[in-house]
């Protein structure tokens, strides 16, 4: 849940604290975009504040996702410049209607613009414009026949559609429904009860600066031609629609384009890492024990019991991102002593047999950066044809996990 409230003199200090910025947008889009100059106004906003914005527009009224994800003039204005954020605006309607509908007509199109936009570079942050329930809905479907209906459909198709091509959100039209129920005097539409009045493009253009530089808009001298009080309202209304849902919006600055992530699953002194960084192209993994990998998602084998502190960094052309996290191995997990009725031995060059009257589960032998090299239930291990270095024999008995280091 979105929570409307902020702390005023929090969001006046910000701008001061966080310095000049500067953003190269493309925005893809239609009438909802280059109404009141929605790019310019943005451009204007931003420079009062002391940030930049160089902005580029490719719209066409009432464009859909199909319509630009089909013409060539949307792929030149992608190829055109390595962007710090490309804008998608679908037609005013269309996230609204069903979700089959969405899935099939829009969600497509979004994808297939992304791919293209993260081919041309991937620092390209993709920046959804959610856009707005028209004054009086949409009576062409029950759902979205009043304003709430049609603006709470918009508001979770682009949620979805941003999960779904890894983006992130301008929710002008969170912002559209703060005014309108707070500020309920101030007329955001032009007469169609559709496009968006002077009011209501200032009000998109303060929730662009917003999302663009996770600053509040508040103190902007950039007003238009509105009146001082009613633009300190549209500034305080993008600032609460924004500023206290960074996350939910999946805002990030664009100094943080790549964010490292992980998970795993430990069982016995194997650990299965699962890698979930966001816009990584190389990994380094450390994992605190003398083993190191380049692996995306790498499976690693403790020798021994204790605490490990693994390190994952994630980088790309843009920037890279850290993440450490800390990994218990039980003493029970591990035996790193083979019994005296088990034995390893080395009979010729890389050539390894296992003597013991245990019966074995499975025998795993990984290599120094914990890629598995083998798994098998024979005691004969046949090296021969691996490179020289440090290898790890796992042996899993019924009850046990004994494991040995062996150089071949």
């Amino acid at each position: 849940m979105i929570k409307f409230y902020a702390l005023i003199s929090t969001l006046l200090l910000s701008n001061i604290i966080l310095g000049q910025d500067s953003a190269k947008v493309l925005f893809i889009g239609n009438s909802y975009t280059y109404f009141n100059n929605l790019p310019g106004m943005l451009t204007d906003l931003s420079t009062s504040l002391g940030d930049y914005v160089q902005p580029t527009s490719q719209v066409a009224g009432g464009a859909t996702f199909q319509v630009h994800a089909t013409n060539p003039a949307t792929y030149t204005a992608i190829n055109s410049a390595d962007w710090d954020f490309v804008v998608l605006q679908a037609q005013s309607q269309e996230p609204s209607f069903p979700d089959s509908q969405v899935n099939s007509e829009t969600l497509p199109f979004a994808e297939q613009m992304a791919d293209s936009i993260r081919n041309n570079s991937i620092c390209s942050n993709i920046l959804m414009f959610m856009t707005w329930g028209r004054e009086n809905g949409d009576p062409q479907w029950v759902p979205i026949s009043t304003f709430d209906g049609m603006n709470s459909r918009l508001r979770n198709a682009y949620i979805r559609m941003a999960d779904s091509i890894d983006a992130s959100i301008s929710p002008v039209g969170v912002a559209w429904k703060y005014v309108r129920d707070i500020y309920p005097s101030i007329q955001l539409y032009s007469p169609d009860g559709s496009h968006p009045s002077l009011e209501g493009s200032y009000l998109a253009a303060c929730t662009f600066y917003a999302s663009l530089f996770r600053k509040s808009p508040v103190g902007a001298s950039f007003t238009s031609s509105l009146a001082p009080a009613t633009a300190a309202n549209l500034q305080l209304s993008a600032a609460t629609a924004v500023m206290d849902s960074l996350d939910h919006w999946n805002l990030y600055p664009m100094s943080e384009h790549t964010q490292a992530d992980f998970s795993y699953v430990v069982n016995g002194g194997e650990v299965v890492f699962i890698n979930n960084s966001v816009n990584a192209t190389a990994y380094d993994w450390n994992f605190n024990d003398g083993q190191v990998s380049n692996d995306e998602s790498p499976v690693i084998v403790y020798s021994a019991p204790g605490s490990y502190s693994v390190t994952l960094v994630s980088s790309s052309p843009c920037d890279s991102d850290t993440l450490s996290s800390t990994i218990v191995i039980g003493s029970n997990s591990i035996v790193t002593n083979l019994p005296k009725d088990l034995m390893i031995r080395q009979m010729e060059n890389g050539i390894f047999q296992i003597y013991g009257d245990q019966e074995f589960d499975q025998i795993v032998v990984t290599d120094a950066t914990g890629r598995i090299v083998t798994e098998q239930r024979e005691a004969h291990i046949d090296l021969s044809n691996k490179p020289t270095g440090l290898y790890l024999i796992r042996i899993q008995s019924e009850d046990r996990m004994y494991q040995v280091r062996i150089y071949r």
